[in-house]
């Protein structure tokens, strides 16, 4: 049994691959195709299906969040691994070999995974209102050991205004300790850098090649480490960025037309999903409409068909032609346009938005909200104030860190549609040349890295 170390580096495209020397070098010395994801081209289903080779009709997992329906809530970013369906590599791994060993560090649904190394971001949440970062491991001892080594985990630089080079950094540093320290057969890195700046900047940016020669460092480092152990490398990312001009508030039409009701609150207005005909959970380029009646489902249809910057409107058909065609997915899946993205939005005026609308709150936005990494520009002395709010908390004081614009055209890249053309898609490097194919779906990789592990 080999050891293999697959690294992914979020948004790496062909044409970022050329300003990634190190990158650039694993694909000469091996082999480098397009791959093709599944959709909605976002990271959890992407990770699911590279992780059990199966779509998401059959994992189950439709997107970054979906609407539970028994409890009428929309939940993002669930961790359990248990909400994966399906044998994952792992799994087959360990059954042709018991000594197998697997190391799961910042991939998606990581929690309780059957893996023997797992790290994964899961802050403390006190009573008191405070966000603590913190990581969750196994085996538990691990967190104390990467504390200690490495210092806390940059939260606050892996998602928000702060998102940026040092949380891949110690991602990548925590990774060289798990190969060294605990020698799995197959490891899973997550490099999501290059994903921050190119929802900021956009794809065309000349700024974001700086960004890919730093991520690129990073990778370098971990294939050089993998490479002189002689372990072999993949290098994959999860999707292409298209660039945007702006979003479309498909919930705010919904609301116009009838369909979509939100409570009045102290808090400002909050969806409600079960007393809704019909909502939208937006990720990214794609939106799952869940539709409490089958007799609203046509017009409904009808109605964001012909809503400006909506491509195209999947049914039941088209859901089950693209392997979409679960339980857990909504009744309608909106496509945006190319240039175009989703708002989770569904308020009519800013003044009665949400309270959690202007803060950075995953958990709570029924979803995914790209906005959240921008400072509010009209904040004078931003910084000044995210400080003394810090401050307040830190003195036990409750205070809303109420510092994230309402503005959705600050967004210059999105992502989730599949891609055009394969220049526009997502890659798959690997050091092993004879298994070289001219291009590979999302759903081959677990094959593929078997065969890595396994064949002689």
């Amino acid at each position: 049994m080999r050891q293999v170390v697959v690294i992914d580096v979020v948004g790496l495209t062909p044409a970022l691959l050329p300003h990634a020397p190190h990158l650039t070098r694993l694909a000469a010395e091996g082999f480098a195709a397009p791959l093709l994801p599944v959709f909605p081209a976002v990271t959890c289903p992407v990770q699911a299906t590279l992780l059990t080779g199966l779509p998401p009709a059959r994992h189950g997992i439709v997107g970054n969040g979906w609407y539970f329906r028994d409890l009428a809530e929309v939940w993002f970013w669930r961790q359990s691994n248990r909400l994966v369906f399906g044998d994952k590599v792992w799994d087959e791994a360990r059954a042709r070999d018991p000594s197998f060993r697997c190391a799961h560090l910042f991939w998606w649904h990581a929690m309780h995974a059957a893996c023997d190394v797992v790290i994964t971001p899961r802050p403390a949440y006190p009573a008191d209102g405070r966000k603590i970062p913190d990581v969750w491991t196994e085996p538990p001892d691990l967190r104390d050991e990467l504390n200690a080594r490495l210092g806390t985990f940059p939260l606050f630089d892996f998602w928000g205004p702060r998102a940026g080079i040092r949380s891949s950094a110690w991602i990548a540093e925590a990774a060289l300790h798990v190969f060294e320290a605990r020698a799995p057969a197959l490891t899973f890195v997550y490099l999501p850098h290059l994903d921050y700046c190119l929802q900021r900047l956009g794809p065309g940016d000349a700024r974001v090649l700086c960004e890919v020669r730093d991520v690129d460092a990073l990778a370098g480092r971990i294939i050089e480490q993998a490479r002189a152990r002689g372990a072999e490398v993949v290098v994959l990312s999860e999707y292409g960025m298209s660039a945007v001009t702006g979003a479309v508030h498909v919930n705010r039409v919904l609301r116009e037309h009838g369909f979509l009701r939100a409570r009045d609150t102290l808090v400002g207005e909050l969806l409600d999903c079960g007393g809704s005909r019909a909502f939208a959970v937006a990720d990214h380029q794609a939106a799952h409409v869940y539709v409490r009646g089958p007799g609203d489902v046509a017009e409904v249809a009808r109605l964001l068909a012909r809503t400006d910057g909506v491509e195209r409107v999947l049914g039941a058909a088209e859901k089950r032609a693209l392997g979409l065609d679960h339980e857990r997915a909504g009744e309608l899946v909106a496509v945006a346009a190319k240039d175009r993205w989703f708002s989770y939005y569904y308020w009519l005026d800013d003044a009665r938005a949400p309270d959690f609308a202007r803060t950075v709150d995953i958990h709570r936005k029924p979803g995914y909200d790209p906005v959240e990494l921008f400072l509010d520009p009209a904040i004078r002395l931003p910084r000044l104030k995210v400080a003394g709010k810090l401050l307040r908390k830190a003195l036990g004081f409750r205070t809303l860190m109420d510092v994230i614009p309402l503005d959705a055209s600050l967004v210059r890249g999105s992502h989730g549609r599949l891609p055009e053309s394969d220049e526009e898609g997502p890659l798959f490097l690997c050091s092993q040349r004879a298994l070289a194919r001219d291009r590979l779906r999302a759903e081959d990789v677990r094959a593929l890295l078997l065969r890595l592990l396994f064949d002689s």
